[in-house]
């Protein structure tokens, strides 16, 4: 016996759930869950418990697993469109900056989401751009590849080696715009009237040509002529790097189940170090992510804060945070976290050091280090806040890190 649909919450309790055997390796390798393991107490059936990761995945031969954040959805999504786009999420902390069409669930939310940004991208019309192409033709057009004529053809005529100009819907940005449809219409969840919108911007993106598999996403820079597709195309490479099979480098081991998940441990340390990155460039100062230096004199152990804000210059590191998305213990006291932070302020040369939490008690609770005068904060930011209260609460985080600017130890 088995059941076409799991659903579990994000941190939450183990469920019993009966399953095949093959589906549950399947879950058990591909990493997505905290835990999946037979369940001792009943025969075919498993064990699965949810971790960070939430969306939506399907088991071949298995049933589809849901993962429900913690997180009100529109919540999540704001974090997702600020970590992709600060400067426009900054201006605009209204919740309804990626409209999720009141969606509670990650995938059915992400789906209509991404239809909406690609069809205000095409309002206009599809982008289109020069791309040099190659080619055998019976005919001159454009430039002769000598190289590959006389390599290829032994320098007779016709065919001709050529390669020219041509004015295409075939770039890179229309390519990603329909991996990313043609991925979301794979997905378990994404209602019907959603799937027949997306359906339609998929007809409009056909001259582009679809991506290989396995490839790597084709590049794009951001120009004023595409500027109207920058929040669709940042949304759909979203969808597409959030565990797609389709395009993990080459080599990669192949998952063994399809779907999308957003890790929630990653997409909180995007929001807060990418904000704080942002809100620091206000008082003069840098920061760079995932900074890295070593612990120790032979070099040998390696440490990455999230981030290090600089001076203005770059040169100086004048504060060192840390993101964790955790829930602050009863007592406060996270002690690994502290010793962590420590040792990034002793190496950075810093008289303090910040992490900054999903949630805690106090918006900010002190530690002074005995005998090194090194004071460690750990600073709250409540996901359940609105969206307004939340970049105010970076604000102020940055405000303290630039206090901490004149202060840096030689």
């Amino acid at each position: 016996m088995s059941v076409e649909e799991v659903s579990l919450r994000e941190y939450g309790p183990a469920v019993s759930v009966p399953l095949r055997t093959e589906a549950g390796r399947a879950l058990a390798g591909a990493g997505v869950l905290r835990s999946a393991t037979p369940d001792p107490g009943r025969e075919g059936h498993w064990l699965l418990r949810a971790g960070s990761s939430v969306g939506a995945v399907r088991v071949p031969g298995g049933p589809v697993v849901r993962i429900m954040p913690k997180t009100p959805v529109g919540r999540l999504f704001f974090l997702l469109g600020f970590s992709l786009d600060p400067a426009r999420a900054w201006r605009d902390s209204r919740e309804g900056s990626i409209d999720t069409g009141g969606h509670e669930d990650v995938v059915p939310a992400l789906a209509h989401a991404v239809e909406r940004q690609i069809d205000v991208a095409l309002r206009q019309g599809v982008l289109q751009g020069y791309r040099t192409m190659e080619e055998s033709a019976l005919f001159v057009r454009g430039r002769i590849r000598e190289a590959d004529q006389v390599r290829r053809r032994f320098g007779r005529t016709p065919p001709v080696e050529i390669s020219y100009d041509a004015y295409t819907a075939d770039t890179a940005e229309n390519r990603i715009l329909r991996a990313a449809v043609e991925r979301l219409l794979r997905l378990p969840g994404v209602t019907a009237p959603v799937r027949r919108l997306l359906a339609r911007q998929r007809l409009r993106l056909a001259d582009a040509l679809p991506l290989v598999r396995g490839r790597e996403l084709p590049r794009w820079q951001p120009s004023r002529l595409n500027s109207r597709y920058r929040p669709a195309l940042r949304l759909a490479e979203a969808v597409l790097r959030g565990t797609s099979p389709e395009h993990r480098p080459a080599g990669a081991d192949p998952l063994p189940v399809n779907g999308f998940l957003l890790d929630m441990n990653k997409l909180f340390e995007d929001f807060v170090t990418v904000g704080l990155r942002q809100a620091v460039r206000e008082h003069g100062l840098t920061a760079r992510l995932q900074d890295a230096h070593h612990l120790d004199a032979a070099e040998r152990v390696g440490i990455r804060p999230d981030l290090v804000v600089r001076s203005g210059d770059g040169r100086a590191p004048v504060a060192v945070v840390d993101a964790k998305y955790k829930v602050e213990r009863a007592d406060g006291l996270l002690n690994a976290d502290l010793y962590q932070a420590l040792a990034y302020a002793t190496v950075l040369g810093l008289p303090e050091a910040h992490l900054v939490y999903a949630a805690g008690r106090e918006p900010v609770r002190v530690h002074e280090v005995h005998g090194s005068g090194i004071r460690l904060f750990q600073h709250s930011v409540d996901l359940s806040r609105p969206p307004a209260a939340l970049l105010t609460a970076l604000e102020h985080i940055a405000r303290h890190l630039a206090g901490a600017a004149p202060h840096v130890r030689s």
